[in-house]
């Protein structure tokens, strides 16, 4: 029997994997994350928007040397996310449920090595450009996180979120931007760690191309 979300939520109140509001370390992690929750110096990636962590979980298995925290707030999503990271054992994976515009308040500027940004709703109505999670606000967040010279990802099938991205991009003169507009025709697919979400299938199956771009900070 399926579980239900209230029975979803409190396994997510209860595990270890997901740090949420109510929970003591959650108030007080900025800038602690190494020490405090890894209790190592590895590196630190985001998976933004990480629904069920495709990312941070595929990631997370093959390099163990790095640590991964999927950031969402929607709490049955990351329940299945925490699940598949204590059913595979994974002791360099974490969880993070709030809300994007919100990460200041968990990260210190330069905690951060590395983003991803993986199939986000393209808020395609007029008026919801700011927010779209490329938008200049959310990118001026990313950046303020990041080491110098970290990379950003982005991947998604929508057109015009991608076109929107990218000429913004080009207007903020981003550094080593590299981009395709059919990530399986090109030869930054390696680029993207041969990882799939799982609307990335879906649109996959559903004759879509996928689009690709990362920058450095």
């Amino acid at each position: 029997m399926a579980r239900s979300k209230l029975a979803k939520f409190k396994e997510i109140a209860e595990s270890d994997l997901v740090l949420e509001a109510g929970k003591p370390l959650f108030e007080n992690i900025k800038g602690k994350w190494h020490e405090s929750y890894f209790q190592n110096d590895y590196p630190i990636i985001l998976e933004i928007g990480c629904g069920k962590g495709d990312y941070t979980i595929g990631m997370a298995n093959l390099f163990p040397n790095k640590n991964f925290i999927g950031v969402d707030i929607k709490g049955s999503r990351i329940w299945k996310g925490s699940c598949l990271a204590q059913e595979q054992g994974l002791t360099n994976v974490a969880f993070l449920r709030n809300f994007i515009e919100l990460l200041p308040e968990q990260f210190a500027p330069g905690e951060i090595s590395e983003i991803w940004i993986t199939f986000p709703d393209p808020r395609p109505r007029k008026g919801e450009e700011k927010k779209r999670l490329t938008s200049t606000r959310f990118l001026d967040i990313y950046e303020s996180l990041l080491k110098p010279s970290s990379l950003i990802h982005f991947k998604t099938d929508d057109l015009a979120l991608f076109e929107f991205t990218l000429d913004l991009l080009k207007m903020r003169e981003a550094k080593n931007l590299r981009y395709t507009f059919d990530l399986y025709a090109s030869d930054l697919q390696q680029n993207t760690l041969g990882i799939q979400t799982t609307y990335e299938k879906r649109f996959l199956a559903e004759g879509q191309t996928i689009k690709y771009l990362q920058y450095t900070r």
